[in-house]
């Protein structure tokens, strides 16, 4: 029997949620995302769980069976830093990242501590280009797993 998945799509306001967080830095940040992810998805945002902001859906499928749709490209402003998460893995944007200005990774996640600090436009290619590959069939790689081939 497939198990639920216990993060799902909720039908609470994203630009509330945003409106919501106390930090002035972390609240600046994810509306200047919400524009970026926008331009870079072609999708509106969406509540993705209680914190999560998710544009457009992926559908993944793994080697070992389990499967199941997430957003194709999301943001969270979280009280250490924002995190703006990448299915295909950050190894996949490494050139990229280079240039991008400060900021630390995960297996899956890019946390930014100011916005101001970065280059926007390497942001923004990095969504775009990762929205593109989680979304362009069924996904079969965990970003841990390593980036696409």
């Amino acid at each position: 029997m497939a198990k639920k998945p216990t993060t799902t799509w909720t039908d609470s306001d994203p630009r509330e949620h945003v409106a919501a967080v106390a930090h002035p830095v972390r609240r600046r940040d994810a509306e200047t995302l919400l524009g970026l992810m926008a331009r870079a998805t072609g999708q509106e945002p969406r509540m993705f769980g209680a914190s999560m902001i998710g544009f457009g859906e992926y559908h993944y499928r793994y080697a070992s069976g389990h499967e199941g749709d997430a957003p194709a490209a999301a943001f969270s402003p979280r009280k250490a830093a924002t995190t703006v998460y990448l299915p295909d893995g950050v190894d996949a944007h490494a050139p990229a990242l280079e240039r991008l200005g400060p900021h630390t990774t995960g297996v899956g996640c890019l946390y930014l501590k100011d916005l101001g600090a970065v280059d926007l436009e390497v942001l923004e290619d990095v969504v775009r280009r990762s929205y593109a590959t989680v979304t362009a069939s069924t996904f079969g790689q965990r970003a841990r797993d390593g980036a696409a081939g």
